[in-house]
């Protein structure tokens, strides 16, 4: 399967002109889009037809910068944005994982409950993608002044459950990062996108 990841656009045209482009030039299978497609909601219905108009598939997670009652909205116009957030989608051998907002917390209570209720077992049986909009703690993708700002929460559901591929965003100094967390790909494909395939 081939996906084409971004994150934190943040309204940015040149970014989302290259978004289409690649989308159809590589024939992806799934748009993937961490959060923070906008500045604080600005211009947010355009933006989410323009992607829409796409006509690919476009597995999306709200931002800090979205709300998630406007999102969800948005989503349920389109024909092709799939609200994933606080979701599982399931494609054959493919489970996607959905955690939208924050990126602000070390510790994310309400997502650990969600996982207990979700994941009871982690032996899911499917290649998992989990999409969240903040990065796991202690990866090359939450370094700040050399110190970790990443959520612990994360990256313990990583290492319980071992997703074939981890995107999450929110920290602009690391866009481009990947790393690993044991088999996992933990990866912050920036605004310009990144292709992958799992």
């Amino acid at each position: 399967m081939k996906i084409l990841a971004f994150v934190d656009m943040h309204g940015n045209k040149d970014a989302l002109d290259r978004i289409e482009r690649m989308a159809n030039k590589e024939n992806v299978d799934y748009i993937i889009c961490g959060g923070d497609l906008t500045i604080f909601g600005d211009n947010y219905e355009t933006i989410m037809q323009r992607l829409d108009a796409i006509g690919k598939p476009v597995l999306y997670i709200h931002g800090n910068h979205e709300t998630e009652k406007k999102s969800k909205k948005l989503c349920k116009k389109s024909q092709n944005i799939i609200w994933l957030h606080k979701n599982k989608i399931i494609d054959g051998e493919y489970m996607f994982v959905g955690w939208g907002g924050g990126g602000f917390s070390k510790r994310d209570k309400e997502f650990e409950q969600w996982v207990k209720k979700e994941f009871p077992n982690p032996e899911t049986g499917k290649k998992v993608v989990l999409v969240t909009h903040a990065p796991p703690a202690d990866t090359k993708l939450d370094r700040i002044w050399n110190e970790s700002a990443g959520c612990k929460s994360i990256r313990i559901f990583i290492e319980k459950v071992k997703p074939v591929l981890a995107i999450s965003g929110h920290l602009h100094e690391n866009f481009g990062a990947k790393d690993k967390i044991g088999p996992t790909r933990v990866v912050n494909p920036g605004p310009a996108g990144k292709i992958y395939e799992i």
